[in-house]
C-alpha cells in the first residue's frame, strides 16, 4: 500500500505545481487568509474529505480515518504569506502587491494536500487515522498553532509531524536533529524617555539617542560576556527611531529587536541581563526606560523516536539520497507549540534552486517544485513508521 501511496504522490505532482503556484499568485498575509482557507475547503469537498474550519483563525482540520485500528497522527501545513515585495520574474508571480510567499508556505500547503488525495483510495487499508492540520499564521506571533490546540486541534492524537521546504538545502535531502532544532523567538521594543532640547545645548538635555548608542553597543554584551560560551543564543537590534531634525535632542528613543535561544533558562536570564543594562545607563542619565518584552514561540524541540526515523531511516523514503543531522537553526516556528504537547518531529526538506540563491524571507525567494512530492512523501512516512512503533 504504501509504495502504492507513493507513487500515487508522484502522479499528482503536476496538481501539487498547479495548487502551490496559484497559492503564490494569491498570497495572504497572517490572520487574514479567509480565501487561501476557503480554496483548502474546496479541496476537501472536492474529495469528499470530511473537515472543520476556523479553528484557531482560518485553520482547518481534515481526516481519513482508516478501516483498521490504528494510531492518530497529524501532518501538518501552514499557509500565511510575507509583507515582502516580491521581485521574482516569473509566470506564478505574486498578484498581490507587498505580499508573497517568501518562505515555501504555499509549497508545504500543496504537499500536504497531495497526501490526502494520495491516501484516500487506500483509506479501507489505512491503520489509524490521518489527521491534516492546515495552520494559519506562523509568521507572525503569537501565530496560528497555539490557537488551533487551543480549539482541540490535537484531541485525540498520539504524535505529530511537519516539514518545511528549505530553499538553501539540495533538493532530495531530508535534514533534521534530536533534541533543540530551532530557537525560540521573542521580540522586544526599549523606549529611553530623557529630556529634549536643542542641538547646541547637550548639557540641558537628558539625551536618549546617546542612551541608545550605549544600549546597542552593551546589550551585545549579553551574549558575548554574560552568557555561557557554550549557549546559544541570538540578540539583534533590527530597528532604531528617534527624532525628527538634525538639530534638535528628542525627548524619547526607540529600539526594536529580537532575542533567539535554544534553552529556556537562557531565555530568562537574558530577560534579567536586559534590565540590568538598561536601567545602569538610564540611571547613569538621570533618566527612564521601558522594555516591553514579548516572549514568542518556544524552541522546536524534537523527540529522539521520531526524529530517528529520518536520521535512521530517511532514505527508505523515494527521492531522498541523503539524510542529515545539522546543529540548530536560529530562526522560529510555531511547530514548537504541538511538541510541547505531543511526540513528533520536524525537519527540513531540501528544495534548493541550483543558482538561485536567495534565502527565506527575500523578495527573490523561490523553492525548486520537484521538492514538493519528496515533502509529501517524507510526511508519508512519518506517519508509516509511527503506526509500526
Amino acid at each position: 500500500m504504501w509504495e502504492q501511496i507513493y507513487e500515487k504522490i508522484d502522479a499528482l505532482y503536476n496538481r501539487m505545481v498547479e495548487d502551490r503556484r496559484y497559492l503564490h499568485q494569491h498570497p495572504e498575509l497572517s490572520f487574514e487568509e479567509k480565501e487561501t482557507s476557503k480554496y483548502i475547503c474546496n479541496r476537501y469537498d472536492e474529495l469528499e474529505i470530511p473537515y472543520q474550519k476556523n479553528i484557531g483563525g482560518y485553520g482547518v482540520i481534515a481526516k481519513i480515518v482508516g478501516g483498521k485500528p490504528g494510531k492518530t497522527v497529524a501532518l501538518r501545513a501552514d499557509f500565511d504569506a510575507l509583507p515582502i515585495q516580491e521581485e521574482n520574474d516569473v509566470p506564478y508571480k505574486s498578484k498581490v502587491d507587498g505580499v508573497m510567499h517568501a518562505c515555501g508556505h504555499d509549497g508545504h500547503t500543496a504537499s500536504l494536500l497531495a497526501v490526502a488525495e494520495a491516501v484516500l483510495p487506500f483509506k479501507d487499508e489505512l491503520e489509524g487515522t490521518m489527521v491534516f492540520l492546515h495552520q494559519p499564521a506562523e509568521e507572525y506571533a503569537p501565530g496560528g498553532a497555539k490557537p488551533m490546540i487551543e480549539d482541540g486541534a490535537l484531541e485525540g492524537v498520539d504524535a505529530v509531524f511537519g516539514t518545511h521546504l528549505w530553499a538553501t538545502t539540495p533538493v532530495h535531502t531530508i535534514e533534521t536533529t534530536n533534541g533543540a532544532f530551532m530557537a525560540g523567538a521573542d521580540r522586544f521594543e526599549i523606549t529611553f524617555k530623557g529630556k529634549g532640547g536643542h542641538g547646541a545645548m547637550p548639557h540641558q538635555t537628558k539625551d536618549p539617542v546617546v542612551m541608545t548608542g550605549q544600549a546597542i553597543v552593551e546589550l551585545q554584551q549579553v551574549v558575548s560576556r554574560r552568557l555561557d560560551p557554550l549557549q546559544s543564543a541570538v540578540l539583534t537590534i533590527g530597528v532604531i527611531e528617534a527624532g525628527e531634525a538634525f538639530n534638535v535632542i528628542p525627548d524619547t528613543a526607540r529600539l526594536q529587536g529580537t532575542v533567539r535561544y535554544l534553552d529556556k533558562n537562557v531565555q530568562d536570564q537574558i530577560i534579567d541581563e536586559m534590565h540590568k543594562v538598561l536601567k545602569g545607563i538610564s540611571e547613569s542619565y538621570d533618566a527612564e526606560y521601558e522594555l516591553d518584552y514579548v516572549k514568542g514561540y518556544p524552541p522546536v524541540i524534537n523527540h529522539p523516536a521520531e526524529t530517528e526515523y529520518y536520521l535512521n531511516e530517511g532514505k527508505d523514503i523515494p527521492g531522498v539520497n541523503q539524510v542529515n543531522e545539522v546543529p540548530p537553526v536560529m530562526g522560529g516556528e510555531d511547530f514548537a507549540y504541538y511538541l510541547e504537547e505531543r511526540p513528533g518531529t520536524f525537519f527540513f526538506t531540501g528544495a534548493k534552486i541550483e543558482g538561485h540563491d536567495y534565502p527565506h524571507h527575500h523578495p527573490k525567494f523561490d523553492i525548486n517544485e520537484e521538492a514538493l512530492p519528496i515533502a509529501a512523501k517524507a510526511l508519508v512516512h512519518g506517519y508509516k513508521k509511527y503506526q509500526e512503533s
